[in-house]
């Protein structure tokens, strides 16, 4: 029988890439270009739901994490451990990256709603997060903080109802896959604010707490395309207000942003916000540093004790990178956005490691991946790889 233990694995998934990131960098690609990047967007949305599942499947079949599938990979025993080394550190540099725009944003937040600097709020959250996740009394505070990135997720969702969004352009943007004159790194910030590297080791690790073993699959399935969906459909609700209320005008702060609530809730769109936006970062803040801990103590075979000396010497040392990177950026709209094109880029390596393990006959038995599962794995690895390459050679040549 299933066991049900609050939030399910695929919300707090979702919670953890509907952050800084994913706000800045849809608000950009609406204000920017319209409906036009909203098949990225779709397109991040499905492939999080096929990686997501593999990760779920490997967890509730092995009873372990991708780290360990990683090590046991067949052939020469150098093979499972560089496999499992480069996911890790693959993962753990994400983490870092995604932790200084979590920072970032929850210090434009935490500025604009209470005054101070960004710089000074950016290092109080990082301090708060730090000692949290050191005591390991951070689920409350978490199950708070997600649950007002949820609110803000709803006021964006009327918001665009109530601005009348242009149908025929939302069909287009979404059917039709194409890259304005200098898209490129905002349709990767898309896929790499929306298909979180992390996310994988700790979905493999969320369904085994929340579930006993492979016969609970559909149960996971359902869990994780619904609330993944859900992040999607809130992620293009940001792109469509930014573009029929933000339309051509220069973002540079949260406050920029905020004028796209202006709609629905006037005079309170800024402060709402704000505080939405420094609720996003604070959560996901938590979130990076811990599944970067956990990835670490799986590859080791250390068990998931986010008390242990190495877990606290792991996520320490992410808040601490994210934390210096935060605050030594001047123009914090463009490093939120270069923190999810770091995440695109690295998607692809992580990705991989991803398929060699979920092909494991050996641990996985029946559950490997069928012939299906290897082609949208092997579409998602492609497109990724091609949208990585499309934006550095946009940012090299001037495309």
């Amino acid at each position: 029988m299933s066991r049900w233990r609050g939030v399910g694995p695929g919300l707090i998934i979702t919670a953890a890439f509907i952050g800084p990131g994913t706000v800045t960098t849809a608000t950009l690609a609406g204000a920017n270009f319209g409906a036009a990047l909203l098949w990225t967007l779709l397109f991040a949305t499905l492939a999080t739901m096929v990686l997501q599942e593999m990760s779920a499947r490997l967890g509730l079949a092995t009873g372990a994490g991708l780290g360990q599938a990683l090590r046991a990979t067949p052939g020469p025993r150098w093979l499972g451990g560089l496999l499992a080394a480069l996911a890790v550190a693959a993962v753990v540099i994400g983490a870092a990256a995604y932790e200084a725009g979590n920072l970032t944003g929850a210090g434009l937040g935490l500025a604009g709603a209470a005054g101070f600097t960004p710089r000074a709020w950016i290092a109080g959250g990082a301090v708060t997060a730090a000692i949290l996740l050191w005591t390991g009394r951070y689920r409350l505070v978490e199950r708070v903080l997600v649950a007002c990135v949820a609110v803000m997720g709803i006021v964006f969702l009327l918001t665009a109802v109530l601005v009348i969004p242009r149908v025929p352009a939302i069909l287009s943007g979404l059917a039709l896959p194409r890259l304005p004159p200098g898209a490129g790194l905002t349709a990767l910030g898309l896929v790499g604010t929306t298909i979180v590297p992390y996310n994988l080791f700790l979905h493999a690790a969320a369904v085994c707490e929340r579930w006993e073993g492979a016969d609970d699959l559909p149960a996971a399935r359902l869990d994780l395309v619904l609330a993944i969906g859900l992040g999607g459909i809130v992620s293009a609700a940001i792109v469509v207000t930014a573009a029929a209320v933000l339309d051509a005008r220069e973002i540079h702060s949260a406050s920029d942003m905020a004028a796209q609530l202006g709609p629905l809730l006037g005079p309170w769109a800024a402060k709402a916000f704000t505080l939405g936006f420094a609720a996003a970062g604070l959560s996901s803040a938590i979130t990076a540093p811990l599944a970067a801990a956990y990835a670490t103590l799986d590859v080791l075979g250390h068990g998931r004790d986010i008390r242990a000396p190495l877990a606290r010497a792991v996520f320490g040392g992410t808040m601490l990178i994210g934390a210096v990177v935060a605050l030594l950026g001047t123009r914090p709209v463009p490093l939120i956005l270069a923190a999810q094109v770091l995440n695109g880029l690295v998607l692809p390596i992580v990705a991989v490691v991803l398929l060699i393990a979920m092909n494991d006959r050996r641990r996985l038995g029946t559950h490997v991946n069928g012939w299906w599962a290897n082609l949208l794995g092997g579409v998602v690895v492609v497109l990724t790889l091609a949208l990585g390459v499309r934006a550095v050679v946009g940012v090299v040549w001037g495309g």
